[in-house]
Order: structure tokens, then sequence, then C-alpha cells
């Protein structure tokens, strides 16, 4: 949080490259969230230029509650849905409803997305299985395996409880194994 705290009051006290720097760092993040959610590289990138100019302008408002990365994610996650809300797309599907679903106590099902899919081939059709997932799922499991972030780190920037974070990733990874499973099998 001290790394945090530095660059927050260097961008506020206006020290040359602390806002090229903090855009640097959370860039990816930004790009990752909007464009999971939007589907489109020209929105994404209008959606991430808006959103660092909310940075920006509301970097005053930022009280350390979470990492800056995490408050960052937030505002893009704002951002895209409030893009998808006024262009009247849907982002939750209502195959994403928590209804009738046996929820596991933790999302680890031994199941290793990387090791399963190593070379160039096989990670194609790993991203075009993850393409073809709800755009809710889609986006969770993005920020949980690609991004790293915690449980607790994508609650803060979705909005949603813990559990149905647990829940969207836990059936994001059945799906995944639905789809990709003829693949595995034709690749032993």
């Amino acid at each position: 949080m001290s790394e945090d705290r530095d660059l927050v009051e260097a961008v506020l006290k206006r020290r040359p490259g602390a806002f090229e720097r903090l855009v640097r760092e959370h860039q990816g993040l930004c790009w990752d969230i909007t464009y999971r959610m939007v589907r489109h590289p020209e929105d994404a990138r209008e959606l991430s230029q808006e959103v660092f100019l909310k940075v920006y302008r509301y970097l005053d408002r930022y009280r350390y509650e979470a990492s800056l990365k995490t408050w960052v994610g937030r505002i893009a996650y704002s951002v895209a849905l409030r893009h998808l809300e006024r262009k009247r797309l849907s982002y939750v599907h209502a195959d994403d409803d928590d209804e009738g679903y046996d929820l596991i106590g933790n999302i680890g099902d031994d199941f290793d997305l990387e090791a399963a899919f190593a070379d160039q081939q096989t990670r194609q059709t790993l991203h075009a299985a993850i393409d073809a997932l709800a755009p809710m799922q889609r986006t969770v499991l993005g920020l949980y395996h690609f991004d790293e972030l915690s449980i607790s780190e994508i609650a803060v920037i979705t909005g949603l409880a813990e559990g149905t974070i647990k829940s969207h990733l836990y059936r994001a990874r059945l799906r995944l194994r639905d789809i990709l499973e003829p693949s595995l099998g034709a690749l032993r």
C-alpha cells in the first residue's frame, strides 16, 4: 500500500511522469476488463481512455481501502458496464443465475488451464472456448486466471458476492470442459 500511496501522492502533486506511470502500471488490467466485457477493440480503447480520465479526475477520493489496482479495476468494470447498459447489451445472461446449482466450497478442482494447453494451437482453442463463455463468466475467469486477482479483489471490482464469483468460476470451468473435451480427446 505504501507504493500506492506514493504514486497517488505524486500524481496529486502533479509530479512529471507520475500519471503516466499510473497508467502504465494499470492499463493492462483496464484493457482486460473492458475488452472482456464489450468484445470490441475500438469500444474497449475508448472506454479505457474514459477510465483513466475518471481515475485522474477522482484520484483525490481514493481512500486506500483497497489496492490502487483494485480501485482502477472497479472503475473499469463500472465504465464498461454502463457502456453495455447504454447500448442495451446484456452482460448477465439468464443462465448466469445461481438457482439450481450446488456450489462447492472452493473452486479448486485440480484442472490446470495453463498445463492443459501448452502449445500455440491448443492455446488458440482455449481462447476461442473462453470467448464462447457468457460475458460474466468470461470476465470473472479472466480476472482470476489471467490477471491473477483474488476472489476478494474480484468482488471489490465487480460488486458481486464472493460466493457468486466462485459460482461463476466453477460454471465457467465446467463449460470450458464441455467445449474443450472433444479437442482434448483428439490431442491424446
